[in-house]
């Protein structure tokens, strides 16, 4: 089973930009559909934005749409998060995810913090 590994998290303040980084040990360009959930203080874990295997097809919670780009470099075997426009709202710990498509099992990374300051 294929483990991720997220970095890029900090401290920024509103209408900052920052690219987090998720690092897959193994190869992930065909099997796996790659994701960005997020939890924020007393909430659920929600998902942000994912990303589909050879396609490249990529959806968005409505709340980051326009302000967040999710991309993969399979050759690296990497997915990015691209956020600009960051809002206090934002502020969680962001999680990488991948979902194999035929097992269906899920890899979670443990996850690194984004907090955006007003």
């Amino acid at each position: 089973q294929v483990q991720v590994m997220e970095s890029g998290g900090g401290l920024v303040q509103a209408g900052g930009s920052l690219r987090l980084t998720c690092a897959a040990s193994d190869r992930i360009g065909e099997n796996y559909i790659m994701g960005w959930y997020r939890q924020a203080p007393g909430k659920q874990r929600e998902l942000v934005a994912f990303i589909t295997p050879q396609t490249n097809n990529a959806r968005y919670v409505d709340s980051v749409k326009g302000r967040f780009t999710i991309f993969r470099d399979d050759a690296k075997n990497m997915v990015y998060l691209q956020m600009s426009d960051l809002r206090p709202e934002d502020t969680a710990v962001y999680y990488c995810n991948g979902r194999n498509l035929w097992s269906r099992l899920d890899t979670w990374g443990k996850g690194t913090q984004v907090t955006v300051s007003p």
